[in-house]
This record gives C-alpha cells, structure tokens and sequence, in this order.
C-alpha cells in the first residue's frame, strides 16, 4: 500500500489536499481504510476528473444550441417492429434468437450498480418487491425467465443450453447482491452461470470542483454510471469469460424495468438477421415533452439525445401521419455482438464523455460534523451505456410495446409514476390478459364473471388478481394447456406447482 506521504503528494499536485484535513483525528484502522481508498486515485486523472465536473455544472442547462438543425429520425430501414410487421417475418426472427440461444452463443447482462436513492430504499433495486401476490423480487423474476428461456429454446432445438448472466454491481451493490443469491439458491441457475462483477467509483464533487468527504475517514464515492460497463468489462476480464463460453451475442438491460424480456429471441433475431453490432429496444413516446431519452440520428450517427437537450418545438414536430418525427423512446435494452464490445474496450472507450448528476451529497463540515444537505451540493459524474451507438458499423432499432416490455421502477409511491405500484399494475394488467387470450374467465366472490379491461387502467389494479410465474410462460406462450375454458377466482397465482394440478384435470 502507498504511504500516507505518498497518498499526500498526490492529492496536492491533484489539488485535493483537503481529504486529508483529518489526518491527525483518525485511529490507525481509520488511517488504513483511506489510504486503500485514496491510494488507487490517479493524481491527474483526480485533477481532470474534479475540474471537468466543476466546468460541465457550470454550464447553462437547457436545449443545446444549433442542435435541430442536425438532429434526423433513425432511418426506417435501420427499425424494426415486434408488432408492425408481418408475422412470418417475427417468426423468423424469433426462430434465429431460438437457435442463437441454444447454441449457447447469447448472454443477459443486468446494470445493477444503482443506489436506488429515489425509490428510497437502502438495498439493490434488485431484491425490491412491488407487492405481487407471490412476493417475488425483481431480481427472482428475471432468474426465472431466463430459466424460462433457456428450457424454451432448448426444447425448440432439442438441446441443453445455458444462458449466461452477468450482473454488473457497484460497491454498493456488491456485497448485499451476493449475499441475496447465495440465500436463494441462485433461483436455481448454475451459480457458475451467474456472474457478479463491480464498476468503479468516481468521488462526488462540490460545484467549484472539490471532491466531497462524507466522513472523516472516508471520500464520497458514486459509481461511475451505467456507461461505467465498458471499463468493468476490461477490469475483469468478463469479455474473455464470454469468449471461452462461446458467446457471441450479449443483452443489455437495466435492473428496474419489471416487464423486461431477458434473451428475448424476436429481439436477438432480429439484430442477428440485420448483421447489426449494436441495437436498441424503443417505445413510442407518449407525448411530445415525455422526459426520455430519444434515439435518433445527429450528424448522420445514431444516439441518444437527452429530452432536456431538444427543444419543445424539435420535440412537437409530427411527420405526414400525425405521429411524432422523435418518437423511439430509449428504455436501455441493448444488443450488442461481443466483437463490438471488445472494440469499445479496446478503442473506444476513452471517448466517451461523461455527463452530469447533481445530488444530494452527504458530507462533512469544517469541524468534521455529518451533515445531510436538504437540496443538492454535489455533482456526480456518469458515463451512458448508450454512448457507444455512435462507433456501430450496423445500428437498428426494434420499436416493442410500452405496455408489454417497458415498466420501470425508479421513485417511491409518493411519486405520481414510475413507481411500486405502476409496476406491479402493469405486470398484473399483463398476466390478466395473457389468461383471457388463453381463454379463461374470472369470477367474483358471487360467482358472476368479472368484466374484461383490454387496457392499462389508470389506477387500481386489474378487475383480477392473476400473476403468472416465469417458469409456466415466458410471453404469454403455452397457457392454453391450462387455462383454457377454466373458471378462475382472483387472486390466482399460475405457479408450476398450479400448472401440474390443472394440466392433470379435466375442464
């Protein structure tokens, strides 16, 4: 380990001497702990790191000037459509995902190194429940779709196949993620197959450039963004991993979308046919001033723009049907080859620019006392995962459904949207309709049939309580064999143990 002189030097040709203003006050343990933190920080990189939040927080915020003039709609060419097309043709693609999978060539890759701080709890997102009757967290769900799957594609193909899942973490993340899976039994996937690796951390900055201590013996550290992958994939050698599973293709995906489709053979299908590198799931947005990302075209090359980048008049504009020209709403669900990732690694990656977060940051005064700021005082640097569209030599787009693939979860309930009980709605909303296209029928307690709700409802739940374990059906598939012309009472929970019991009846 460096000495703290060493550690000291450092920090002051950083211009960051003050992190260690409490030298004198620190226990031997203490002195140890921030030195291991200080030690692996690159004076310049410090230095670098510090200024350019300082100088990008200065910056005038709002819709970046000259921009409409470049900005273009992705070719429609380079988009396609899980529901738009013909159905031979997504039956094609979903046969060549299938064939991918079995063959052991595709991977999921989950971004979990969030802190979750606007859903307001301590723990990973992951092991957040929304409240579903089976009391399944997130992270349960997407273990057993990819169970799901690998069962479904290796049935296709006759075959045994694995889907690896690699889950980026943070040092937030890290420790209680492990420790999860370990006390469920990984959900019953090969633990070899589940891959936990950690992203780095960049220390929190006040706006004139200082970094932040939140304790005396401890530096204010935030992970690095999900655009922090790429770094992570070198730092331990996952690329080489995927290489000697035979991977070839990865998906990408954010852990708060609760209606996420892991290995989702149309998609896979789809990017495969294409010959793409890179591709990106969208959904329409819903209305002009929608605060998402929008994927499209700038200077001819594809990206995502920023909803506070465009301006209202850029985002209002429809073409001749009415719909609007900047409608591919990003919802981080990526497609990229291996060979494209290793080319970002190798290449590309110190290209990438970071972006702004101002935060509330914890920290300590002048007389070392906690304080917790009631607005924001700190900046947070991340890099985007979707940055790299720019170096693809073949990027394309697939437009799915907002109301069954796309339901995040990132506030708390006080939060009007995007939150615990939108999520659970949406996934409840979509169970019930898989079981009325299955043919069945809910009854109330009398014993009447519930009306059918073809659509979302605005609040409150479904008319019925149905939720659908992944291990019966991944999309809806299958459940003919067991709901159809039942007569269900809500709740009801469609689990494997439930599925054998009707399978073995007589409707």
């Amino acid at each position: 380990m460096a000495s703290e002189a060493d550690v000291r030097a450092g920090l002051q040709r950083a211009g960051q001497g003050h992190l260690l203003r409490f030298w004198a006050e620190l226990g031997p343990g203490q002195r140890t702990a921030l030195l291991a933190e200080l030690a692996p920080l690159d004076p310049d990189a410090l230095r670098e790191h510090c200024a350019s939040a300082a100088e990008a927080c200065a910056r005038v915020p709002g819709p970046t000037s000259g921009l409409a003039e470049r900005l273009r709609p992705l070719s429609p060419e380079s988009v396609g459509s899980a529901s738009r097309g013909d159905p031979e043709t997504r039956q094609r693609w979903e046969e060549e995902g299938f064939l991918q999978i079995a063959l052991n060539k595709v991977a999921v890759l989950l971004l979990a190194g969030g802190q979750g701080t606007r859903l307001g709890v301590t723990y990973p997102k992951g092991m957040y429940r929304v409240g579903l009757p089976s009391g399944k967290t997130l992270y349960q769900l997407q273990a057993e779709r990819i169970r799901r799957m690998e069962q479904l594609a290796g049935e296709h193909h006759g075959t045994c196949c694995t889907v690896p899942w690699y889950i980026m973490t943070s040092e937030f993340t890290l420790g209680p993620t492990a420790k999860f899976f370990k006390e469920h039994d990984f959900f019953h996937l090969d633990p070899a197959n589940v891959v936990l690796f950690e992203q780095r951390m960049l220390p929190a900055v006040t706006f004139d450039g200082r970094a932040i201590l939140e304790r005396k013996d401890k530096v204010a550290m935030a992970p690095d963004g999900n655009g922090g992958l790429y770094r992570a994939l070198a730092d331990h050698r996952v690329l080489e991993d995927m290489e000697r599973r035979g991977v070839e293709f990865v998906h990408v995906y954010c852990v708060d979308n609760i209606l996420v489709r892991l290995a989702d053979p149309v998609f896979i299908g789809f990017c495969v046919l294409r010959g793409a590198d890179c591709g990106a799931k969208v959904v329409e947005k819903a209305y002009p001033e929608e605060p998402v990302g929008v994927v499209c075209q700038v200077d001819g090359v594809p990206q995502v723009v920023e909803y506070s980048e465009i301006s209202p008049e850029t985002a209002g504009l429809r073409g001749a049907d009415g719909g609007l020209i900047y409608n591919a709403a990003n919802i981080c669900n990526h497609f990229f080859t291996r060979g494209f990732l290793q080319r970002v690694t190798r290449e590309f990656e110190p290209l990438l620019k970071p972006h702004v977060a101002v935060k509330k940051v914890p920290y300590v005064d002048e007389e070392g006392n906690l304080v917790k700021p009631l607005k924001p005082n700190g900046i947070k640097m991340e890099k985007f995962v979707f940055d790299v569209f720019q170096f693809a030599k073949n990027f394309v787009a697939f437009e799915v459904s907002r109301e069954e693939e796309f339901s995040p979860l990132k506030n708390a309930d006080t939060a009007a949207r995007d939150n615990p009980s939108t999520a659970r709605r949406a996934l409840l909303t979509q169970h019930h309709q898989w079981a009325l296209q299955a043919g069945a029928r809910f009854l109330d307690a009398g014993g009447a049939q519930l009306p059918e709700q073809p659509s979302l409802p605005q609040n409150g739940d479904p008319p019925a309580i149905c939720e659908i374990s992944p291990l019966v059906s991944y999309s809806g598939e299958g459940l003919e064999a067991y709901l159809r012309g039942r007569e269900l009472w809500s709740p009801f929970i469609l689990d494997e143990d439930q599925s054998r019991v009707l399978r073995s009846q007589e409707v």
